[in-house]
């Protein structure tokens, strides 16, 4: 099947959307690896059927959304992928970032206090009402979305986080300072299809592939300080771990 074949004029997706997909879905597929420079804009042009105006339109849809970088005068280029390999240490997304030599950063979705439900409450142990931070933020490596993330803490646990600029501070880092820092995660992670109000932040279609990871975190004395629900793409985040076969190993 030729690509001109799979812009359709008389569909209701504007054609440099279904450009940029289309591009976008062969860098994810690997046939436009990593550092490969694309060809020529007149051979998009005629393999997709499209003016050089709307290819140019989604080539810079694609360099805003990290998918691609521009060389004035050279062209445009596949960007480098971050590196998927998250630990299985409890380390925060920057300091995961940092070890990794990439730059993290947030787009806050919502930073709000709010009171507990009582479902809330029972996750952290709390009277139903007690105030909490609401942080939801969409995770960035390197300028790419990886994740999205929503925790909540009880606000009496570090007053000024709702002071605090989530675009570049750690939330982790920040309890730390604050005297409460997580020491020990209980986390549970699922394959989900991406819900239809996260798609949109993470470059998806609603329904996509996901891994979904739910954690509670406590300190040194036992208190759940940070309970988080993140959604990742599936291709730009990969858990290492190990397991250790119990018992006497056979002679």
């Amino acid at each position: 099947m030729s690509q001109a074949s799979l812009i359709a004029s008389d569909s209701p997706e504007p054609l440099w959307v279904q450009a940029a997909e289309l591009i976008e879905r062969r860098v994810r597929e690997g046939a436009l690896a990593s550092g490969r420079r694309l060809p020529a804009e007149r051979e998009l042009c005629n393999q997709m059927g499209i003016s050089r105006v709307t290819l140019r339109r989604a080539l810079q849809h694609l360099v805003e959304q990290g998918v691609l970088r521009s060389s004035h005068g050279r062209g445009w280029y596949v960007a480098g992928r971050p590196d998927r390999d998250w630990p299985n240490s409890l380390e925060s997304f920057t300091e995961t970032a940092r070890r990794k030599a990439l730059t993290a950063t947030s787009r806050v979705i919502r930073a709000e206090v709010k009171e507990a439900s009582l479902d809330e409450a029972d996750q952290f142990g709390v009277a139903a009402g007690t105030r909490l931070f609401v942080l939801e933020r969409v995770r960035m490596l390197d300028g790419v979305p990886v994740g999205v993330d929503s925790s909540r803490v009880v606000l009496n646990v570090a007053p000024r986080l709702p002071e605090t600029d989530f675009g570049k501070a750690s939330l982790i880092e920040e309890l730390t300072a604050g005297g409460a820092e997580p020491v020990v995660a209980q986390s549970v992670i699922e394959a989900k299809g991406c819900p239809e109000g996260i798609a949109e932040h993470l470059d998806l279609t609603p329904g996509d592939p996901v891994l979904v990871m739910h954690q509670s975190m406590v300190d040194a004395v036992g208190r759940v300080v940070l309970v988080s629900t993140i959604t990742y793409r599936g291709d730009r985040y990969r858990l290492r771990t190990s397991f250790v076969r119990g018992g006497t190993s056979p002679a």
